[in-house]
């Protein structure tokens, strides 16, 4: 692909970049450790962003040394969840628009999440977005998460395209390390949560999913 061509299909990150889903891990996450008199503090939390679920909360175990197993945090953390999704779920602003531009235009679009399966579709379920990518790559799909390129080497596989022609649309450190290592179009879209991470190997840091500069590099 040329320097100036445009980016042939976009992969989305989701948890914080889709959705507002890293606020409500906080929520949880604080609730889960304070059940066991503990603080779930800012560097514990950046710790575990960006993280596949079974590693995230291994690190939370070892933070604070916890007598619990991994299997028993992800079903607390899943019976909690569910009430925060149903009272303050919402889709990170630009969201609906950019892909609405997308579908106008026809480029494809997948999403590529270090969370389950089972989650991701709970997310676009509530939206009515079940059937709106052409597939999904979840933690299930891969054996090494992000940092590693795995999942996003395995996206552009799927998209039957070379990695510099996929913009990847990454809201966390490590998950942009992640398509940068895999050489897509990697570009970071930080939130509240992460204005503070660093994004070296982006193509650029974009001010939201409604930059113009994300709509001029798929030449929308």
């Amino acid at each position: 692909m040329s320097k100036n061509a445009p980016c042939r299909a976009v992969v989305f990150d989701l948890d914080g970049l889709m959705f507002n889903t890293e606020d409500l891990y906080r929520m949880v996450g604080g609730e889960v450790l304070r059940r066991r008199g503990k603080e779930y503090d800012e560097a514990l939390f950046k710790a575990m962003m960006g993280r596949p679920s079974k590693v995230a909360l291994q690190i939370m175990i070892d933070w604070h040394a916890l007598d619990a197993t991994v299997a028993q945090l992800e079903r607390e953390n899943d019976e909690l969840f569910g009430p925060i999704l149903d009272a303050h779920l919402a889709p990170m602003p630009g969201l609906t628009a950019l892909l609405g531009a997308l579908e106008a235009a026809g480029v494809r679009k997948a999403i590529a999440t270090s969370s389950r399966r089972s989650f991701v579709a709970d997310l676009l379920g509530r939206q009515g977005w079940l059937d709106r990518f052409a597939f999904w790559l979840t933690a299930e799909d891969v054996t090494r998460g992000k940092p590693d390129p795995e999942i996003y080497l395995a996206a552009a596989k799927r998209l039957e395209l070379p990695p510099a022609a996929v913009m990847v649309l990454e809201d966390s450190q490590t998950g942009c390390r992640a398509a940068v290592a895999a050489g897509t179009h990697a570009v970071a879209v930080p939130g509240d949560h992460s204005r503070d991470h660093e994004f070296p190997g982006a193509q650029f840091i974009a001010d939201g999913l409604d930059d113009p500069c994300i709509r001029a590099a798929l030449a929308l």
